[in-house]
């Protein structure tokens, strides 16, 4: 039996995620008391039972039975039961947006603030997060992204490491993303803009992407830019990092930065880490 603890911080995806487990196929419980574990596991690992996948949520609302949660994870693993446990995670400030948006209040909050809510439960949750097998930024992923990330590991069983890279494209005109981990200006690049069959075109037309690719330059800096960033992951990780945003910038976000964002995620689709691209100010002007 696989036997699932999805567990992480409120307002990060858990319960999306348990429904994307019982739709292919799992066994879902959410925030049963960690101290009825060793029951359901029983039940399930019974010679008569049915059961081949299962899903356990476990969340902040059971705080007294997170302080025992490392008895009965050992009880589990002697009872002959292997679990994984699922981190899902968010930054601080997504996850205060999140609430505002649907008006929900934190387990912790109560009448309190949102944000010393969050504070305290990231406290209350590191024990859980070091014991996790993987752990999900879920701070820029659409529900379609997490399911593939979530598919990846529990329906394809592809290898997965905890990480999570996006390439953001956008223009300096418009502003640096704020949540930009490393920014690189390609603006010294030739600009499709100037040609007036190329101008109403974007980086994900084939005609501006070979006109910007042509340029040696713009080969020589995607190589170089690969191979750094292929070098700085595994530090980050060893730094206790999980994702990474790169925006690529030029005037306007549409032509050389889009070019550029394509061209990296073509190279690091090679890594065995989570990837995605967005072109922010691709239909802006």
């Amino acid at each position: 039996m696989r036997f699932v603890i999805v567990t992480g911080m409120s307002g990060a995806g858990r319960s999306s995620v348990l429904k994307m487990l019982e739709d292919v196929g799992y066994f879902c419980v959410d925030n049963l008391p960690v101290r009825l574990i060793p029951k359901l596991t029983s039940l399930a690992m019974d010679a008569e039972s049915t059961i081949e996948r299962a899903a356990l949520g476990i969340d902040i609302r059971n705080l007294q039975g997170l302080k025992e949660l490392d008895d009965i994870l050992a009880e589990m693993k002697e009872n002959g039961c292997i679990y994984e446990i699922l981190f899902l995670d968010a930054d601080s400030n997504v996850l205060i947006k999140r609430y505002k948006e649907t008006r929900r209040n934190h387990p912790l909050a109560l009448q309190g603030r949102v944000d010393k809510a969050i504070e305290a439960e990231r406290e209350e949750l590191a024990p859980i997060k070091k014991k996790a097998d993987y752990i999900i930024d879920t701070s820029h992923m659409l529900i379609r992204e997490l399911k593939q990330e979530v598919d990846k590991i529990f329906l394809e069983n592809t290898e997965y490491e905890n990480f999570f890279i996006t390439i953001l494209s956008f223009g300096f005109k418009y502003g640096i993303p704020v949540d930009s981990d490393l920014v690189f200006d390609v603006r010294f690049l030739p600009n499709p803009f100037y040609i007036p069959e190329l101008k109403k075109l974007t980086g994900n037309d084939h005609e501006v992407y070979d006109y910007v690719m042509q340029c040696e330059n713009a080969r020589i800096f995607e190589k170089k830019l690969f191979e750094m960033v292929n070098f700085l992951i595994p530090n980050y990780i060893a730094e206790g990092k999980n994702q990474l945003v790169i925006s690529v910038g030029c005037t306007g976000g549409k032509h050389r930065s889009v070019t550029i964002a394509n061209a990296l995620s073509k190279d690091l689709k090679k890594l065995p880490y989570g990837l995605k691209v967005e072109h922010r100010d691709i239909e802006r002007g």
